[in-house]
């Protein structure tokens, strides 16, 4: 399952070929399941990182960047789980400066993921 090569760039190909290699024929729709768990999760959890964030509760931050951070590296959105994992990590240390240009490059980063994710669904 071939992605387009726009597409390279933000979900990494492996990752999507260990996902597809759960259904191989596609029978179950495994890889559009997976897929549009993950977008609906996407759009709930961008909107509630920008709440917290925007609230000072650093501790509901943390949550939503821990459950994106695993998530996201599952289907392939290995950078947007890395930016998770930085922002988590600088929570657990109690490192909040910067904190909003690291949630400035996470709403970009989901946004260009979200994309790609969709472009991958059928209609």
């Amino acid at each position: 399952m071939p992605s387009p090569p726009a597409l390279a760039s933000v979900l990494d190909e492996a990752s999507l070929q260990r996902l597809h290699e759960l259904d191989p024929q596609g029978v179950n729709r495994v890889v559009e399941r997976v897929l549009r768990a993950f977008e609906t999760s996407l759009t709930r959890l961008l909107p509630q990182a920008a709440q917290a964030q925007a609230d000072g509760d650093h501790e509901a931050l943390r949550h939503v960047v821990h459950t994106l951070k695993s998530s996201s590296a599952s289907v392939g959105a290995l950078e947007l789980s890395r930016c998770c994992s930085e922002i988590e990590n600088r929570l657990r240390l109690a490192q909040t400066d910067d904190l909003a240009g690291r949630l400035k490059c996470l709403a970009l980063e989901g946004g260009r993921v979200l994309a790609a994710v969709r472009a991958l669904l059928p209609d």
